[in-house]
């Protein structure tokens, strides 16, 4: 039988990238890990210790001089790399264009001289903005609200560019509401499931968005992981999958199965009411379809949850002085401004 491909994931030591090289380890392959740290974390890939399969190169995409090197041998790259979070993208515009845009082109080049033969995306449906289909497909129109959202995209066109004009084999994923065990913990107010888990931990009530009726494409980490094997496992090139559970879910109904108090705060602009990927065309051409439903993700995610033990709780309070650039930029005085 034939070695595995080896492979390389940036981002690897990340919440979704230390997940992909579980599944790349279980399979066979050799992988390669190229992560600057600043938001994975060493401790995702600690029960690897040991693995004679894993390389684990501590280096900022971006660089490209540090990475090119990593690359020889490789045949499938993962470029999960990026920075993520709303606010911190509003206010630090400059770190996200370099991050998102000048280290995708940065892993292209690589893998480009590599000669590799996948090289797999990880787009976001940030893309989508507030879209006007549910569930949303591909085709769907391109809206970015902030600078998070934009970067990605571009790091998508990036990609698509360099397989239509050099014939690199490429395919990009776009995720929804990707959540599960290790998911990030950092300083930065961001995605529900890191704010619940730690206010749960402290004994405190959820902040709540608005209502709670909006609703969530929450996707199960190791659904991800096996989508991204499976676009790699593919011949199929220039192509963009969306990669999300089948359902959309109520943060209301997040809540009632983690169970607790809570407290409601005010509806941010830019964001929307619902996100529901269509995920016919994944399903078509690469057979793949998700296999955890929330209820068994939320069981999973609880019985891991003294990993968010050192993560900030945030407050009401805590959080309106966090997201004021978010309503700065993104709300009813911007329109005012350029009236």
């Amino acid at each position: 039988m034939s070695a595995k491909p080896r492979a390389l994931v940036t981002g690897g030591a990340g919440f979704i990238g230390s997940h992909l090289v579980d599944r790349l380890l279980k399979d066979g392959h050799e992988v390669v890990v190229v992560d600057n740290f600043s938001t994975g974390r060493p401790q995702n890939l600690a029960h690897h210790k040991g693995n004679k399969g894993l390389s684990l190169v501590q280096a900022d995409a971006s660089d490209h001089d540090a990475i090119k090197a990593h690359f020889a041998g490789v045949k499938w790259v993962f470029h999960l790399a990026a920075l993520a979070d709303i606010v911190p993208s509003i206010e630090r515009p400059t770190d996200y264009f370099k991050a998102n845009v000048v280290g995708t082109e940065s892993v292209l080049e690589a893998a480009r001289a590599a000669k590799v033969q996948r090289f797999v995306y990880a787009a976001s449906s940030s893309c989508y903005g507030i879209p006007d289909e549910f569930p949303t497909p591909e085709t769907a129109e391109i809206r970015p609200q902030y600078p998070y959202a934009l970067t990605k995209r571009l790091g998508e066109e990036l990609a698509l560019h360099w397989g239509q004009v050099y014939g690199m084999p490429v395919v990009s994923t776009r995720f929804f509401n990707v959540y599960g065990p290790r998911s990030r913990t950092s300083g930065t107010y961001g995605a529900v499931f890191g704010v619940f888990l730690a206010q749960k931990l402290a004994g405190k009530p959820y902040t709540v968005v608005g209502d709670g009726n909006q609703t969530r494409d929450f996707t199960f980490v190791t659904d991800v992981a096996d989508a991204l094997v499976a676009a790699a496992s593919s011949k199929v090139s220039g192509e963009i999958f969306n990669i999300g559970s089948g359902q959309t879910y109520s943060v209301n109904r997040l809540v009632e199965l983690l169970g607790g108090p809570v407290t409601y705060i005010p509806k941010r602009p830019g964001e929307p009411d619902c996100t529901f990927a269509n995920i016919e065309k994944i399903g078509r051409v690469l057979g793949w379809k998700p296999k955890i439903p929330l209820e068994a993700g939320v069981a999973e995610i609880l019985k891991h949850i003294d990993y968010w033990r050192e993560a900030p709780v945030w407050t009401p309070q805590s959080i309106a002085d966090a997201t004021q650039a978010w309503f700065q930029h993104l709300g009813p005085a911007k329109e005012k401004t350029r009236a």
